[in-house]
């Protein structure tokens, strides 16, 4: 029965958790990860091998002599620079949308502009490649509050929520003048703050059917409480009860399928994961900004949702047959994941420093620890090699016992300098007790 040969591109924790569940699939025989991780080598069915994946030429030759069945592209980089382009003129199936597809990411301006033209309720906004003509918008600004961002693919930073004009004129002058994020800050956007919450709606599609995921919460500043700079990510739980039924359904028909159909009226087939981060406002969900793969540290606790086999829903988005199938989750569960980061991140990220507690950690039931920044030591341990460097997942019956347990897998791993987060899905816990829940 198992045949498929699948080949994930990416080495963090989002691609450890798409390995981890695609070796549950009884269709799939073996599970290449370039450049993959030690923690992603350890899973079933998985081999990391080394290849350059931005050669996509000796990727696609590579692909061909390995008889590969899917490439399943991770990362936003190799997917805005048009790898899905590259490897399907080979016959090469992809996972992925192609160059023009991931633009919705990659350009910040231009998606601000595709929300306008097919009328996806986003925040009001200015795009400029002019300081000077910038933080003259922002001083005559009719907004209370702004949000400046750089408008290229920055790693999940360039956006500055500013509390005041002066902050949006600083993040201007680090932006467009400084170059803080060199050609991703070559434009920027400037709009106004939306307040509620922030949710994360993730959808599988082939370009025509748009089947959503149940909504998940990141949790992005680097301290308890929402406190200190923006991350990539420092947790994540799922579902989300901070977005009502009605508004989840909303959100499937006026924010993805509207994109989705909005990307085919521009001549794009969109195929893979679209990804909307809203806000939950007074006036319903806005979009705040699409991404064109799956998140990170979201991922991680939607595979542990999952029932369906992953690897059938992808082939089907790939073949164009997701309208046949019915992709169902485990939403009696909640899913949590605790992220453990190096000493100094955001800013930096500290090497080299060996971790303990990570066995006694992985073997608790409904624990799976996913490995983001984790390198193998000169005597064999495990060392940290990155920012963030390990997500602790949990999977429980009810989403207070799910953040307990995966906050105490955080606290029993440990390495010099860790830094987590002991609040993941506080704002949730806030929502249920003002509900008396």
């Amino acid at each position: 029965m198992a045949e498929a040969k699948v080949l994930v591109i990416g080495g963090g924790g989002r691609e450890h958790a798409l390995c981890w569940k695609l070796s549950d699939s009884p269709f799939v025989k073996q599970i290449y990860c370039a450049p993959g991780s030690v923690g992603i080598s350890a899973t079933n069915k998985v081999e990391s091998v080394d290849i350059d994946i931005k050669d996509y030429p000796a990727l696609a030759k590579w692909s061909k002599d390995h008889s590969i069945d899917l490439v399943i592209v991770g990362p936003e980089d190799p997917l805005a620079n048009g790898i899905v382009d590259a490897l399907t003129p080979h016959g090469i199936k992809c996972f992925g949308p192609t160059k023009a597809g991931a633009e919705i990411e990659a350009n910040k301006e231009w998606s601000k502009k595709f929300m306008n033209k097919y009328q996806i309720p986003t925040a009001r906004f200015q795009s400029f490649t002019n300081a000077d003509a910038a933080k003259e918008f922002i001083n005559s600004a009719p907004y209370p509050a702004l949000v400046v961002k750089a408008s290229g693919l920055a790693a999940g930073k360039g956006v500055v929520v500013a509390s005041n004009k002066e902050e949006a004129c600083h993040a201007v002058d680090e932006i467009l003048t400084d170059a803080k994020y060199g050609a991703a800050g070559q434009t920027l956007v400037v709009e106004e703050l939306l307040e509620g919450d922030e949710v994360s709606v993730l959808a599988f599609t082939d370009g025509e059917t748009v089947s959503i995921m149940p909504p998940a919460q990141d949790h992005k500043r680097i301290g308890d409480g929402d406190t200190g700079p923006n991350t990539g990510g420092m947790g994540a739980y799922c579902p989300c009860p901070l977005i009502t039924p009605d508004q989840l359904a909303d959100v499937k028909d006026q924010v993805l399928k509207r994109a989705v159909d909005g990307l085919k009226a521009e001549g794009v087939k969109y195929v893979g994961v679209l990804y909307a981060g809203l806000m939950i406002t007074k006036s319903g969900p806005m979009v705040l900004e699409f991404n064109c793969r799956f998140g990170d540290p979201e991922t991680q606790v939607l595979m542990m949702l999952l029932e369906s086999d992953l690897y059938t829903v992808m082939k089907a988005c790939v073949d164009g047959t997701l309208n046949q199938l019915q992709v169902t989750w485990n939403t009696r569960l909640s899913a949590v994941g605790v992220v453990i980061a190096s000493k100094g991140y955001p800013e930096t990220s500290t090497k080299g420093c060996v971790i303990s507690g990570l066995s006694q950690a992985s073997s608790t039931p409904g624990v799976v620890v996913f490995h983001s920044g984790v390198s193998r030591g000169a005597n064999g341990s495990l060392v940290t090699w990155g920012g963030r460097v390990l997500l602790a997942a949990a999977r429980a019956g009810s989403l207070r016992a799910a953040a307990a347990a995966a906050t105490a897998a955080a606290e029993g791993i440990d390495f010099p300098g860790k830094q987590y987060r002991k609040d993941i899905a506080h704002r949730a816990f806030s929502n249920m007790q003002s509900l008396g829940q």
